[in-house]
Formats: C-alpha cells, sequence, structure tokens
C-alpha cells in the first residue's frame, strides 16, 4: 500500500522523484510538464481532436443529420488513448498507483475552471460494474472523483447511478455495448438538473451515452462529460 500512496519513481520516465511535489503526482517534475493539455482542435460535442474539420467532427455531423443526435449536450476529453498516456492510464488503473488521481484531477479542474457552463454542474462519476470494488479492491473513477473534491469543494458529487450485472463491454461493437447497458445502468436517487459525468476512458462512447439518457429520462436537463483519455 505504501507503493501505491507514495511511489518511489516516475510513472512515465521511471526516474526518481527530487521532491515531495513529485511524489505527490506520481510522476516528475519534467514528465509533468510534458502533460500539458494538448491545444489541438477538438469537436465541439464529442471532445476529440479535428484533423480537417471545423468545429464538429464528420461523425458528430452525420448524426446530427439524421436526427440521432448524443443524449450529452457536449463531451470534454484530455488525452488521445496512445504512447505515454496509455502508460499513465495503466499505471493508475491497473497497477494501482494512486497517486496519479492527483495530476489527473489537476487536469480535469483545470478544463472546469476554463468553462463557465459547469458552474452550476453536479458532477456525477460514471458507476463501476458491480463486484469490482470487491474484485479489484478499489474503483479508478471513484478515487478520482474524491482527488476532485479535495481541490474545489464548490462542486457538488452525486454518484445517483448505479449498475446492474451485464455482459464485458470490451468485445462488443458499439450498438451491442449500448444494448447491453440499457437497463443496466438505471437512476438511484434524484437526478441533478446539470449533469457533469466523469469516467476514464471513452471508446465507442456507449457508457456515456447511456448514462446520459437514464438521467435525461429522469429530469436532467442538460449533460456534460469529461473523459480523461479517448480511444
Amino acid at each position: 500500500m505504501k507503493d501505491f500512496l507514495f511511489p518511489s519513481s516516475c510513472a512515465l520516465c521511471g526516474g526518481s522523484f527530487i521532491n515531495t511535489c513529485e511524489i505527490k503526482y506520481g510522476i516528475c517534475g519534467q514528465c509533468q510538464s510534458s502533460l500539458k493539455l494538448p491545444e489541438e482542435r477538438k469537436c465541439d460535442i464529442c471532445g476529440k481532436f479535428l484533423i480537417s474539420e471545423t468545429g464538429t467532427c464528420l461523425p458528430c455531423r452525420n448524426r446530427e443529420d439524421k436526427k440521432s443526435k448524443h443524449s450529452y449536450n457536449r463531451l470534454w476529453t484530455l488525452y488521445p488513448y496512445t504512447g505515454k498516456y496509455r502508460k499513465l492510464l495503466a499505471a493508475y488503473k491497473f497497477k494501482k498507483n494512486l497517486s496519479l488521481a492527483n495530476i489527473l484531477a489537476k487536469k480535469i479542474m483545470e478544463i472546469i475552471k476554463e468553462n463557465p457552463v459547469f458552474n452550476d454542474a453536479v458532477i456525477v462519476p460514471v458507476p463501476p460494474r458491480p463486484g469490482k470494488i470487491k474484485d479489484t479492491g478499489w474503483d479508478q473513477v471513484n478515487h478520482l472523483i474524491k482527488c476532485l473534491k479535495k481541490l474545489s469543494k464548490f462542486y457538488k458529487i452525486n454518484k445517483c447511478l448505479k449498475r446492474k450485472k451485464s455482459k464485458i463491454q470490451k468485445q462488443l461493437t458499439r450498438t451491442e455495448r449500448i444494448e447491453n447497458l440499457k437497463g443496466r445502468i438505471y437512476l438511484n436517487g434524484t437526478a441533478p438538473k446539470t449533469a457533469l459525468i466523469i469516467d476514464d476512458v471513452i471508446t465507442t462512447g456507449s457508457t456515456m451515452e447511456v448514462c446520459s439518457q437514464v438521467l435525461k429520462e429522469n429530469g436532467t436537463e442538460t449533460v456534460y462529460g469529461i473523459c480523461l483519455f479517448y480511444d
């Protein structure tokens, strides 16, 4: 447990730490500098990097044309799930380097502070699958939320979404994932008027979509989302 809370070397480069700040964040100062939020243009809806488009990416534009809009109003992402960012998530999620939640929460707060639309939002974490905490000993999203709360007590946390047992999502297509989660994610409490859903990775977007649907079906007017990484 000591190594999880107070790692002795950088999760990205493996270098030794030289001060308490590096220990707190789980990565060295040089690697911290390399984690500045990318300045590339991102889609105004799904948060993924734009290649040649302006404002909205082609997939989101096509959804708008087919009147099959996302249930969420807008999604922000921090990093692509590649290279060092993939290594960062693996160190946090699978190797349980808990200190990394501090730097990830800090980056989320940078986005929150830059966007006044979050001022009235209540943070809603994506619910873990049943048995996850029993199997792994923790939930990476829940731990991230705790770190966010420490950074700003202004924001309210509402764990109003719960999840029933379902098939493992990894081997399913986007359509299959959405069908797999329908009825499996449900409201257990009161839905906030404006919700900010927090998750670690977005791949097909099915989990974010179903969570948003459940909230809006139960009275939430606006749903935003922030995901650490996108695949």
